[in-house]
């Protein structure tokens, strides 16, 4: 059910922003710190709860889903936006450090997809162990 995606997104939303302002509180700083990416982290992490332990029914599965694949690009497509607006603004050392963020990111897929397939290679066979 579409409404279960909703709420966690909701939830999710609401627990980022609210470690973003204690962390900017934190650090003196009258902003939300990474109160969006906490929450993207949070959604995420139930997303595959969901989908691993919880038992829930494949309509409530595909409604998470749904809205977990709705909020990230979204939020990462106005994060972008910011950023590069405030990297212009601040001069050539914040279009340099944005600059090798990306592409450091941009290296580092490979050992993510390493990791993740060798993940899925040992949860088939715990599985084929248990079966």
């Amino acid at each position: 059910m579409v409404i279960y995606g909703v709420a966690l997104l909701a939830f999710c939303l609401l627990m980022g922003t609210l470690a973003g302002d204690v962390l900017g509180q934190l650090l003196g700083i009258e902003a939300n710190v990474g109160g969006v990416g906490i929450s993207m982290l949070l959604l995420l992490y139930f997303t595959s709860q969901a989908r691993d332990r919880w038992q829930l029914n494949k309509l409530s599965q595909s409604g998470i889903a749904f809205w977990s694949a709705m909020y990230i690009p979204i939020v990462v497509a106005m994060a972008a936006k910011q950023n590069v607006a405030g990297a212009i603004e601040s001069g050539w050392l914040a279009l340099v450090a944005g600059v090798l963020a990306v592409v450091v990111s941009f290296m580092l897929i490979p050992l993510f997809s390493r990791i993740a397939r060798n993940g899925a290679e040992l949860m088939k066979d715990e599985l084929e162990e248990h079966q």
